[in-house]
């Protein structure tokens, strides 16, 4: 894996929470993945919600279209 080394600030608070972390590069890499991974998949739960909601009325009226031919005898 290539790395890259970078430098952060964090506030006291957080750099206490890991201090005793032996590999704090991987343990915050780790951290940002899980973030990162979490916010995706918000996002896109969002953007399908939005879609069905559009698409809420079209299906319906697909639906109803359906109900006359209900009682034609078709099974």
């Amino acid at each position: 894996m290539n790395t890259v080394r970078i430098n952060i600030t964090l506030p006291f608070e957080i750099a206490e929470m890991i201090k005793n972390v032996k590999n704090k590069s991987a343990f915050i890499a780790e951290a940002i993945r899980d973030k990162t991974e979490r916010e995706e998949k918000n996002n896109l739960i969002k953007e399908l919600t939005e879609g069905y909601k559009v698409r809420k009325k079209e299906d319906k009226e697909l639906s109803l279209d359906w109900d006359t031919t209900s009682g034609d005898g078709i099974v």
